[in-house]
């Protein structure tokens, strides 16, 4: 255990976080080496992270979202889409999390890059942020791509597993939070679907650490980057907290080696 705790791909070791700048750290990722890509980058749409929009009480929300200039946006998903498809395994996937506004740019992206778009999954939550003048969104989008349409891992925990996922959002009722988190139960199934136990987890806008949290609570291995140096604390903080499953799953249900013999 203690070797398998220590290793390193590259110059990182896995288990970890590190504050940075993703698009440079992942250069220093070794080509083909990580078997799963989940990330919720950032959306260039001048995000409030303070704003009362979801009843927040500012004084509880972390300072710091780092956005992106939407006429650099393309170019911006352009940069880490390279490094990302580079430092994927032949077996490997990657799920990009969008909104609608940016949608073009990251399809776009990833077609230039390279990725093979599998299928394009639409999260639905339960709310969104008040409109007058036109229908509140109520989605993300969720685009789940590989490098090789023959060798990607995909496990079929669902009989019938269909494309629009209705998960609500995650309510952090009187806790310290970042302005944008995933809900931990929706990283889950997308792990159980495309990954293993042992495989390694990348996620380079690594925010609250929602991917890493669901990659140790289901006995993967993970690797973040994050810019915000008050984000890298919080996620890290939140992995100290967390202890690994001592469940399996076994066509999407839990399953215990203790209760079943």
């Amino acid at each position: 255990m203690a070797k398998e705790k220590n290793k390193k791909i590259g110059k990182f070791h896995i288990d970890q976080i590190y504050c940075g700048d993703a698009i440079k750290l992942m250069k220093d990722i070794p080509s083909e080496s990580i078997d799963l890509i989940v990330t919720d980058p950032p959306f260039a749409i001048d995000f409030k992270a303070k704003r009362n929009n979801y009843n927040r009480t500012q004084s509880r929300v972390l300072e710091g979202y780092n956005e992106i200039p939407k006429e650099k946006y393309y170019e911006f998903t352009v940069n880490w889409m390279k490094e990302a498809y580079r430092i994927l395994k032949e077996t490997g996937s990657m799920y990009v999390f969008s909104g609608w506004t940016n949608l073009k740019d990251i399809l776009n992206a990833l077609d230039d890059v390279g990725f093979i778009t599998i299928n394009h999954l639409i999260w639905k939550y339960q709310f969104g942020v008040f409109t007058k003048r036109k229908y509140v969104t109520s989605h993300y989008h969720i685009l789940f791509v590989a490098k090789n349409a023959k060798k990607y891992k995909f496990n079929k925990i669902e009989h019938y597993p269909e494309d629009v996922w209705i998960i609500n959002r995650e309510y952090w009722t009187g806790k310290i939070k970042t302005p944008t988190k995933l809900p931990i139960e929706l990283v889950k199934k997308i792990l159980l679907f495309s990954s293993e136990k042992g495989d390694i987890v990348f996620d380079p806008f690594i925010g609250s650490g929602t991917v890493a949290v669901a990659a140790k609570m289901l006995g993967r291995h993970y690797l973040g980057f994050e810019i915000v140096p008050e984000y890298c604390e919080f996620a890290k903080e939140r992995l100290s907290k967390i202890q690994s499953s001592l469940f399996t799953w076994i066509n999407g249900e839990k399953w215990s080696k203790e209760e079943n013999g």
